[in-house]
């Protein structure tokens, strides 16, 4: 029976207000019936209003952190946030390569909804040339496939021109995200390793409380994977989870405040073509 539950780990910045970051995936873990743990890269001092203060956690204590994991645990999936600049991503990424944690899942986090930037320019294409090559699946919102492809992206089209570009760096899997679109319905387009697409449609709601949608979203996907879902049925959970986190609102703090790692799922995403 030793390591025998689902084991996933979080690797990212800490969200001291909860909403973001280490803390909405552990939650987002535990409500998934999966046992979180995590790998801290930076510390922030936030709340809803926006991020204040960042620090990076010293590399060789990153070190230690995949050390101390590795050599105790079955992580099944692990999952990438906030990886702050060009020497931290290289250290994540150097110790991905040496370890077994699973398919990663890598969430592109560049920019808070504050307007904070979590991940120096010149890290960009450190991430590209280097961890997006590692990733079972890759999870941009329009802005980060955006600076990703340095080019606009406002379509339909565009989002599955994305999606092409993106895997043609080497990852296996994207959904873009459609968040950000003036689309009348949340759509994020999926393209698949096998060659399979789809797009994934919720209706859009009204509300200030979405930080962390993106890290809660991704989440999802890793705890799925570690269960032993399979890939396609766990990115259309992710979607259903981070819709009934969205909907099912709580109102925590004065700003834009988090999504509700409690919620339940309750309706299915509309899966079709275009």
């Amino acid at each position: 029976m030793i390591n025998s539950t689902p084991q996933v780990v979080t690797i990212a910045g800490s969200d001291s207000g909860g909403g973001a970051g280490i803390q909405a995936d552990l939650k987002t873990f535990q409500a998934r019936q999966a046992f979180g743990m995590s790998i801290i890269v930076a510390l922030t001092a936030q709340n809803t209003y926006g991020v204040q203060s960042s620090l990076p956690i010293a590399s060789d204590f990153i070190d230690s952190q995949f050390n101390s994991l590795a050599e105790d645990f079955s992580i099944k999936a692990a999952k990438t946030g906030m990886l702050a600049d060009t020497e931290h991503v290289l250290t994540v990424v150097e110790n991905l390569k040496k370890v077994e944690f699973g398919p990663l899942i890598v969430d592109p986090v560049m920019v808070a909804k504050g307007g904070h930037q979590l991940l120096e320019y010149d890290a960009v294409q450190t991430i590209k040339e280097q961890l997006l090559p590692l990733a079972v699946v890759v999870t941009p919102n329009l802005p980060e496939a955006e600076i990703l492809l340095g080019k606009s992206i406002t379509t339909d089209r565009d989002m599955i021109e994305a999606a092409k570009s993106l895997q043609a760096l080497g990852t296996k899997n994207i959904v873009v995200k459609g968040g950000h679109s003036q689309n009348k319905e949340a759509s994020d387009f999926v393209l698949l390793e096998n060659g399979e697409s789809f797009w994934m449609s919720t209706p859009r709601i009204k509300t200030p409380n979405t930080h962390g949608t993106g890290d809660t979203f991704s989440a999802c996907i890793a705890a799925e994977l570690a269960k032993g879902t399979q890939l396609k049925e766990a990115i259309v959970t992710g979607k259903e989870f981070i819709q009934a986190a969205i909907s099912q609102e709580i109102f925590v703090g004065h700003g834009h405040g988090p999504t509700n790692h409690w919620a339940q799922i309750q309706n299915s995403v509309t899966i079709h073509e275009r």
